[in-house]
């Protein structure tokens, strides 16, 4: 008897917690990302953890090394961003039922980890190398095939009858290209930019990623692949549906490819336009259902440096799983002041925090040759970001070589997280 009465007061909390949510988000004006979310819908998981879901199928991430022809390989391209979806937009509301809210990463945040599989060896590198605005850049590396995926996102966040979430930044993967001939590029780079999405299942409780718009992926060997994202309508309409076509730079209605299906279940990949779609020209099909992922390797917190995100999070993370919320906002707060103490000191100081591997640049070759064509502006994304933030293989150098001893860890965690 009690028990039913306690899960019932229970639902009825949750339920009333849910619509004061609602009400809050639908009156605030400005970016919800800084909005207190109901208990039950906070992750213990950190943004700066998202980069992760770039590679989480190794193999698909590297295969396009081994392929010469520069259409297939931008069609590879192609079927591994989207191999991608699935686990960057679904995986939490398959997880527990319905999207959860992620932890604000604090400015210097990292995460870390390793794939290792038929692929070999890839390593993942992500910062949060802006708080305001907030920006992660991220770099993804496999030594063996020579393939090195780098780039940020930032979000913005508002409500008009629904969330809206607009992702400002873009990737640049870098893949080796083997040729005979002398005077072909020794590499070959495609600039990608990212989906916008919406919030799905509000009114129910149960909110969940949908896509939309159009994004795009732009090679340096001149190969263009859009790709456009729709959702279940009120009538008709597949839930995370996906239509793309690649074609040559410029010449759109020229397609050498199309690729059709929901990036949440299966896509089919057809050589030539849509209209020709037949079993004959079937190329690839992709499930993204059945094809596992390789798990990232995360070393144990004790042995990890003192700003990487289950570390400095741990706390937090833990009230979070046991429903502690006092302990939640306790153990947050501290972090945040810690941050804000931080960034008064180096105001005062005239100084600016040192990123640990990425650095802003002003100028970006891929930018100037393929912006145009993604629809990636060439001005306005480093006041959106904080920067254009690249990979910077010295600080990576400087980063992996040194070594902290107790003393130092404990005066960073105490100067930075306030613990």
């Amino acid at each position: 008897m009690s028990s039913s009465s306690g899960s019932t007061t229970s639902a009825q909390a949750s339920s009333g917690s849910w619509s004061a949510f609602l009400k809050s988000i639908a009156s605030f004006n400005g970016d919800l990302s800084s909005l207190t979310a109901p208990p039950f819908i906070l992750s213990s998981q950190s943004l700066t953890e998202f980069s992760s879901y770039w590679a989480t199928h190794p193999p698909i991430f590297t295969a396009p090394a081994a392929e010469s022809d520069p259409a297939k390989r931008a069609v590879l391209v192609l079927k591994w961003f989207l191999s991608t979806l699935k686990h960057q937009y679904a995986s939490r509301s398959e997880q527990f039922g319905n999207e959860k809210k992620p932890l604000n990463p604090f400015l210097g945040e990292l995460f870390l980890g390793t794939w290792t599989d038929e692929a070999g060896e890839t390593t993942l590198i992500s910062e949060q190398v802006s708080h305001h605005p907030p920006a992660t850049a991220y770099c993804i590396r496999n030594d063996r095939a020579g393939v090195q995926l780098e780039g940020y996102n930032a979000q913005k966040a508002t409500f008009k009858s629904t969330i809206i979430v607009k992702q400002i930044g873009h990737a640049v993967l870098t893949i080796p290209v083997s040729s005979q001939d002398k005077q072909a590029p020794e590499q070959e780079q495609y600039l990608i930019t990212l989906p916008s999405l919406h919030i799905e299942g509000l009114i129910f409780g149960a909110p969940f990623v949908e896509l939309d718009g159009s994004s795009y992926i732009c090679s340096s060997s001149g190969y263009t692949a859009k790709i456009d994202y729709s959702g279940k309508g009120w009538l008709s309409g597949k839930k995370n549906s996906i239509v793309a076509a690649l074609y040559p730079t410029g010449k759109e209605k020229e397609v050498l490819y199309n690729v059709t299906g929901q990036w949440t279940k299966e896509i089919e990949i057809y050589e030539g336009p849509a209209k020709k779609n037949s079993p004959t020209t079937l190329v690839a099909t992709y499930d993204a259902v059945g094809t596992a992922q390789t798990e990232l390797n995360v070393a144990q917190i004790d042995d990890q440096y003192p700003l990487e995100s289950r570390r400095a999070w741990a706390k937090v993370a833990k009230a979070i799983q046991i429903g502690d919320m006092d302990a939640v906002s306790i153990e947050k707060g501290k972090i945040e002041q810690a941050q804000r103490n931080l960034r008064n000191k180096e105001r005062s100081e005239e100084r600016h925090w040192e990123r640990r591997y990425f650095s802003a640049i002003t100028e970006d070759k891929v930018l100037t040759e393929l912006g145009e064509a993604a629809g990636v502006p060439l001005d306005g994304e480093q006041e959106k970001t904080g920067g254009l933030w690249r990979f910077d293989a010295k600080k990576n150098a400087k980063a992996s070589t040194e070594r902290l001893s107790g003393e130092q860890v404990q005066e960073i965690e105490k100067r930075v997280l306030g613990q």
